[in-house]
């Protein structure tokens, strides 16, 4: 089941023949087709306008042909913008709107979590696994590493708060060093001891008095070592060996791009909670081959 972007309209595909595609409204039940040459048209009007075009430019009666558009994967629609974009990679923001569709299965229907980062970022990076060959690294282009490499780190920084989270919950409900077993693994108590000086005056006296000379445990102070630089001409390298290594690090991220793909993944999921979930899925890819094939853009010439 798909919907209009603009004015909400359900409707499915009921036919795709040689140059239209038949659909069938839900409310009404009344069957339209949709014609080869106003996709070619749509497409016309998407690359002169720097391949993103706004939807209310459309006459209410085509709000279904951008809908169809969008199971291709060259084609995206942001309905907060109100427009359909031309990418250059699979997107996976198809309008099949099954997400208020009742599951019929045995188990419990999937819900969100709220206020969840993790959640949505974890979405977000099992989709770009799937899409990417992580196997073959060095043939994948610089953005896509890019997107890869923002994904890993939020997601890591997301399961590090909420293991955390998990494991003070966990401290209160084990007792003892006895390994405590779950479906997937299992955890058991263990303590770490951690080490702090107290007041330095405190400690030499303390030693002092037990016979240790405080000239014996007094070191070099890495503060007053850098005090000192400040006020001389020595460099670093006359007091400190110095290994400086590379690395990358996340320097910002697009979550308006986040958010308009996770609700693309969110609609997909939602279509596999339904029994119909597998057919549906092998009828978008069918779909998504003769939209193809019918979006082809020839001009009228040549289909003729």
């Amino acid at each position: 089941m798909l919907r209009t972007p603009l004015s909400d309209i359900r409707f499915c595909i009921t036919d795709v023949q040689e140059h239209r595609i038949i659909i069938e409204l839900a409310e009404s039940g009344e069957s339209r087709p949709l014609h080869r040459e106003q996709f070619e048209t749509l497409y016309q009007r998407l690359t002169e306008t720097a391949d993103e075009f706004e939807l209310d430019r459309l006459p209410p009666d085509a709000d279904p042909y951008p809908a169809v558009l969008s199971l291709h994967p060259r084609f995206d629609i942001d309905e907060r913008a109100g427009t359909i974009t031309e990418t250059d990679e699979p997107t996976s923001t198809q309008l099949v709107d099954t997400a208020h569709e009742s599951t019929s299965g045995d188990g419990p229907e999937r819900t969100e979590p709220e206020d969840l980062e993790l959640y949505g970022d974890a979405l977000l990076l099992l989709d770009a696994l799937e899409r990417h060959a992580v196997s073959e690294l060095t043939t994948l282009d610089t953005p896509a590493l890019v997107n890869l490499y923002t994904l890993l780190s939020d997601v890591q920084r997301g399961a590090d708060d909420l293991r955390q989270r998990v494991s003070d919950v966990l401290l209160d409900r084990i007792h003892d060093d006895q390994p405590t077993h779950g479906q997937y693994g299992s955890v058991q108590r263990t303590s770490r001891r951690r080490r702090t000086l107290k007041d330095e005056e405190d400690v030499l006296a303390t030693l002092e008095a037990a016979g240790i000379p405080r000239e014996r445990i007094l070191g070099v102070d890495r503060e007053k070592v850098d005090e000192a630089l400040d006020v001389t001409d020595l460099s670093e390298s006359d007091v400190y060996d110095i290994d400086e290594r590379a690395y990358v690090r996340k320097a910002e991220v697009d979550e308006e791009v986040k958010e308009s793909r996770l609700q693309g993944l969110k609609d997909r999921l939602a279509a596999t909670d339904s029994d119909e979930g597998d057919a549906l899925r092998h009828e978008i890819e069918e779909l998504e081959a003769r939209i193809d094939e019918l979006t082809s853009f020839r001009t009228g010439a040549e289909v003729q």
